[in-house]
């Protein structure tokens, strides 16, 4: 009951820090952002200050679609090359568990600092297209624990710890 009483007042205060920051969330995806983020706080990877450095985490209908194939999500750049809003094609709400694997492959892409993906097409949530979204939908836990434990930012984290405590001092 507390953690739950906490968790909403931190959702409520990060939901009040948002709209005086002017990140602009489109509301079917907040949830999905909340769940990122409590499963970021799990592994001990600080969000706060990227989160606001961006314009818009939103659900479009500007990026491809065509009979050969589309684009579902992707991150957006400004001219000098900064990640400044995260988009998710309309197409991706046709059904939800393909809305959270779009979703937490963009949020990953991100915040998570992938900056390739991991294979063409290979059941994970960072490959470049996903046969089957619900294959890893039934395999949720073990594929966002890969996407954490294998990001660069926990992986860089992990290896910061790792010296510190090797460092031998006289």
């Amino acid at each position: 009951m507390i953690k739950t009483l906490l968790f909403l007042s931190l959702s409520l205060l990060a939901f009040s820090n948002v709209q005086s920051q002017n990140v602009q969330i489109d509301g079917r995806l907040q949830p999905l952002l909340d769940e990122f983020f409590a499963t970021c706080d799990q592994y001990g990877i600080s969000y706060h200050d990227k989160f606001f450095k961006l314009e818009s985490i939103d659900i479009v209908n500007t990026l491809t679609v065509s009979e050969y194939g589309s684009t579902l999500g992707m991150v957006r750049r400004n001219a000098e090359g900064e990640i400044i809003a995260i988009d998710i094609n309309w197409m991706a709400q046709i059904d939800t568990e393909i809305l959270k694997v779009v979703a937490f492959h963009e949020f990953a892409h991100y915040f998570l600092e992938y900056t390739t993906h991991t294979c063409s097409d290979c059941g994970e949530i960072m490959a470049v297209v996903n046969s089957s979204y619900f294959d890893i939908v039934q395999d949720w836990e073990n594929q966002v624990r890969i996407l954490f434990e294998q990001s660069p930012r926990f992986l860089n984290k992990s290896n910061a710890i790792l010296a510190t405590r090797t460092i031998k001092h006289p």
